[in-house]
């Protein structure tokens, strides 16, 4: 009988990661043991009689093997739903990595100026002048964030609505929700990155004409040295009360105009449509949902538009920078180990709970973090105070 429920409680996780991809490395010593009580019938050179064979057997069913293993099915049901919904603030920040946690300077990124602007004229026997270099550094930093969740174990006997395994969707949600907010707090309302010197600030609200003023704007951005620059906007960033707004804008195959003055006194003014060339820029709409929430949050003032922003393709000009901790790009849950044995030295099974109160205990954990770098790939319209 024991040897059919191993077989089977196999099976179940012949799909998920093998032992040597999980980090796991079992004593050899130990699988020895499993086998020649399995199928010999002794333990450490002993002959064991079929009722200390069975208890035998039914003990090692409750050790490491069984919660590692579906340890291993939480974590990954919980990748896989968190992967299953990417935030869309991936689509305009750049990703890495950094090496360290604060309040520790988690890494530095670093941009030149200089060194390839206009070449000027060198007379006959004349000196060539220096070119001029300058240095930007940009610090970024990440936090660790996390929560934990305890269970009784009364209550996992007796949960219908599957306590247990909603535990590793909502970390899962809470990871995807938490890096969403961060990122949304950097640019949101940013008049630091956004400034009226700069010209991209603008109280103006979302229509096609302040929209292809905004592209203009970017376009002519220049380096530090007054070098045009290739600076096209790709995403359109707005809140939920802009949606319909901001696609009405980029499908709309035309918009208005006024004709000119009328030539007879109170004659009304004729409108005639004109080709919407915003519709073909190619911008792509981003609605962001956490906008709304942190101006609110904030007590920003809210006109009935709202912001709404402009970024450049990350890859050409990055205006965020968002990493996570080397080594843990995803979150990570976990269940705390149960400080229980059995009478007879063996480990228990997490899920029973620890010694003092019989409660089962997880934890998420994330470490990540961002900065604002460039301003040129970003607009802020929409701005209010």
């Amino acid at each position: 009988m024991e040897e059919i429920l191993l077989f089977e409680e196999g099976n179940k996780f012949d799909a998920f990661l093998s032992n040597r991809e999980r980090g796991l490395r079992i004593p050899l010593a130990q699988i020895t043991e499993m086998n020649n009580l399995l199928y010999s019938g002794t333990y450490r050179g002993k002959l064991l009689m079929d009722h200390e064979r069975t208890y035998m057997l039914r003990e090692a069913l409750t050790t490491s093997s069984f919660p590692f293993l579906f340890g291993d099915v939480l974590q990954r049901q919980m990748l896989a739903n968190y992967k299953a919904t990417p935030p869309v603030w991936k689509a305009f920040s750049k990703l890495s990595t950094v090496p360290r946690v604060a309040p520790q300077v988690g890494g530095y990124r670093f941009a030149m100026a200089g060194g390839d602007q206009f070449l000027p004229l060198v007379g006959q026997k004349g000196e060539y002048l220096a070119s001029e270099r300058t240095e930007i550094r940009y610090s970024i930093t990440v936090d660790k964030r996390g929560r934990q969740f305890d269970i009784s174990w009364e209550a996992m006997i007796n949960d219908d609505l599957g306590a247990l395994k909603d535990t590793p969707a909502r970390f899962a949600s809470a990871a995807e929700k938490t890096e969403h907010r961060v990122t949304t707090a950097l640019y949101v309302h940013n008049v630091v990155l956004a400034t009226n010197a700069r010209g991209n600030l603008s109280a103006n609200p979302l229509t096609i004409a302040n929209l292809e003023t905004a592209l203009e704007a970017m376009a002519s951005f220049t380096d530090a040295a007054g070098e045009p620059i290739m600076n096209r906007a790709k995403f359109l960033v707005v809140p939920p009360a802009l949606d319909l707004t901001a696609r009405a804008i980029l499908t709309s195959a035309n918009k208005m105009g006024l004709a000119g003055a009328t030539t007879i006194a109170g004659a009304p003014d004729v409108w005639v449509p004109t080709t919407n060339v915003v519709a073909n820029y190619g911008l792509t709409l981003i609605v962001d949902p956490y906008l709304t929430t942190l101006d609110i949050a904030a007590g920003n003032p809210l006109s009935a538009v709202g912001g709404w922003y402009l970024f450049a393709d990350p890859k050409d000009i990055a205006v965020l920078e968002m990493a996570h901790l080397s080594g843990h790009e995803s979150p990570e849950i976990v269940m705390k180990a149960s400080d229980k044995v059995t009478i007879g030295g063996g480990a228990v099974n997490a899920l029973s709970g620890d010694f003092a109160t019989d409660n089962i205990f997880y934890r998420v954990r994330i470490i990540f973090g961002g900065t604002t770098l460039d301003w040129r790939g970003f607009y802020f319209g929409g701005h209010l105070d």
